[in-house]
């Protein structure tokens, strides 16, 4: 079966910078529903359209195809009094606070938006430093893909715009309450995938 709109893809892949370092090289593959459903970005899905099962290939992202630009101006820096304790480099906040507001902690929001991740950066007895590009950002990035399965997606699958049971899916890498505290650090530290649910500012 060739990859199409509304077909389930499995893709093996491997993400590398464009100094060829290995960023991620996952065990298991990405899963997502074809056909632009922002399930993986819009150069790969062009590029896949139309293969069968084995087809490869490597393809250069530059920032604007990827995560986007760095944006100097979603750096801030905030009073480390507003925020939770403990507080640790590489933990997430959702949102931004605002200098008249008092912090809440809350659970992810029911709301639509995507709300803007910021990631801890530094933290000094005052000050903490907040970073709300995502860490690839302003990154060429290369991806080596294979095609390893397509099928066609269920109806559910196309209602709700992704595979079955890959609502936890972020950039392609499951959520699987990980056993593996290393590789959950890692994934949050290097790649900004939320292994847990971030806090809300508000």
């Amino acid at each position: 079966m060739k990859i199409e709109k509304n077909t389930i893809v499995s893709l093996r892949y491997k993400l590398t910078d464009a100094q060829n370092n290995v960023i991620e090289e996952p065990d298991s593959p990405m899963v997502y529903l074809h056909g632009g459903y922002e399930g993986t970005f819009p150069k790969i899905e062009s590029l896949l359209d139309g293969q069968d099962i084995g087809y490869e290939t490597t393809v250069q992202l530059e920032p604007s195809e990827a995560f986007g630009e760095y944006d100097p101006e979603l750096l801030k820096i905030e009073p480390r009094t507003r925020f939770p304790e403990p507080l640790e480099i590489g933990m997430q906040f959702e949102g931004v606070p605002d200098a008249d507001e008092e912090l809440e902690v809350a659970d992810e929001s029911d709301s639509d938006d995507e709300p803007l991740i910021y990631t801890v950066t530094d933290v000094a007895d005052s000050q903490v430093v907040l970073d709300g590009n995502h860490p690839l950002a302003g990154m060429a990035l290369r991806f080596w893909v294979q095609v390893e399965d397509v099928r066609a997606a269920t109806e559910d699958e196309i209602q709700n715009r992704h595979p079955e049971g890959g609502e936890s899916f972020t950039f392609g890498m499951p959520n699987d309450d990980g056993d593996d505290a290393e590789e959950e650090e890692f994934l949050s530290s290097t790649l900004g995938l939320r292994t847990s649910n971030p806090r809300t500012l508000h």
